[in-house]
């Protein structure tokens, strides 16, 4: 089947219109058209890497604001370049049948997609607020496929991690005074607030699950799986390691910033290191990134600060506003040591299918790592900064 889909993506690819010619470079926040000549529609998405090709998922977006809800499901493309991509379709498609978790209508964000070798299944988790709730639901949604580009079969949603404490759990926050106290607090803000550090919000929901939003995947080199996710109305990121299968989690997680407010987070491993970006809470609106580093998964992580340089000419906004996007990827480059880049999107929420997408090299020093606005650039750069690390040393 992937054979198949390599040589039709070829033949495709060699009859592209002359206005359509291959691209040989990166040009962020423009547009970004597919093999048809459409710009790409796969917002809010991930990468991943298999048999040779690199497979982007992202919401499928429609034209306007109805377009922040889901009508169609998950993209899927697939690109042997990193420049260059094909459409492969709809991966996950919403339902049609109105009691569904995944109707027509409901809030499905952020898909990422990793393969278990063990299994030989490709997974999706996926950020969903079901049809009508608004943002009250905090699940996390979870389909499998036996084909990298799919169909992706919906198989459930939960909040994560019921009954289980972090393994940084305070005594305190197990103290049924403070779970009661929060529970008859009322309603929270899932934006920056003085509210939400006043009360116990993980004892309140440990029996049912914690709040799920903003999300992200991770795959160690030892194949363990993580579900990085806003948690707790977004004040508290939890790091989450999955199941052997990917399916669920694992009960084994850890609290991180607590209260710092991050949305969008990604994580990548180099040199033995872990990385994080994330944004504040904003909602649609950019916000400066953040950034972090660990010698573990679980921590401790030490904050470094704002990592962007440059402005992006097209909106005037530069590290203040993360040149007008938000975090959502890290993507390793294969075949290039110690190569990642940074993407993030541009948000359109008055007309959604418009949103774009700025992807930059990551640059990594000697305390952290810049992440430099460029118009143009290709993955090339990664040797002119192999090349300058080699020659400073």
């Amino acid at each position: 089947m992937l054979i198949v889909t390599f040589i039709f993506q070829t033949l495709v690819s060699l009859s592209i219109a002359d206005d359509q010619a291959k691209r040989t470079e990166f040009i962020p926040d423009q547009n970004w058209p597919d093999n048809n000549g459409v710009h790409i529609n796969a917002h809010g998405g991930g990468i991943m890497f298999f048999d040779g090709t690199y497979y982007w998922f992202g919401e499928h977006k429609v034209a306007g604001e109805k377009g922040n809800q889901a009508h169609v499901g998950v993209h899927c493309y697939s690109s042997q370049d990193l420049y260059n991509w094909f459409d492969e379709g709809v991966a996950l498609k919403v339902s049609d049948d109105p009691k569904s978790k995944i109707a027509a209508g409901c809030t499905l964000e952020r898909p990422k997609v990793i393969y278990n070798a063990k299994t030989k299944t490709f997974v999706m988790w996926f950020h969903l607020e079901p049809k009508g709730g608004g943002y009250g639901g905090a699940r996390s949604g979870v389909a499998v496929a036996d084909e990298v580009i799919g169909p992706y079969r919906y198989i459930k949603s939960m909040r994560p991690n019921a009954g289980h404490w972090p393994i940084n759990v305070r005594d305190e926050q197990k103290d049924p005074k403070t779970i009661e106290e929060a529970k008859a607090a009322g309603i929270f803000s899932n934006g920056e607030n003085e509210k939400t550090p006043k009360f116990n919000i993980l004892g309140r929901d440990f029996k049912e699950g914690q709040h799920a939003r903003d999300m992200n995947l991770f795959v160690d080199d030892d194949g363990k799986a993580y579900h990085i996710y806003s948690s707790e109305h977004n004040s508290t990121l939890h790091i989450s390691q999955l199941t052997d299968d990917y399916l669920d989690e694992s009960g084994k997680y850890v609290r991180a910033f607590e209260n710092r407010w991050m949305e969008g987070a990604a994580i990548c491993k180099c040199n033995g290191k872990y990385y994080l970006i994330a944004s504040g809470c904003t909602g649609w609106a950019p916000n400066p990134v953040r950034s972090a580093v660990a010698d573990s998964i679980w921590g401790p992580w030490k904050e470094l600060g704002n990592p962007c340089v440059g402005v992006n000419p097209k909106s005037k906004l530069g590290p203040e506003k993360t040149f007008g996007g938000q975090s959502t990827f890290i993507l390793p480059v294969q075949g290039k040591k110690d190569a990642f880049i940074a993407m993030f999107d541009v948000w359109r929420p008055k007309d959604a299918i418009t949103g774009g997408y700025v992807w930059l090299p990551m640059q990594f020093t000697g305390d952290g790592f810049k992440i430099e606005w460029m118009d143009r650039w290709d993955l090339s750069f990664f040797d002119t900064i192999k090349i300058h690390a080699e020659h400073t040393d």
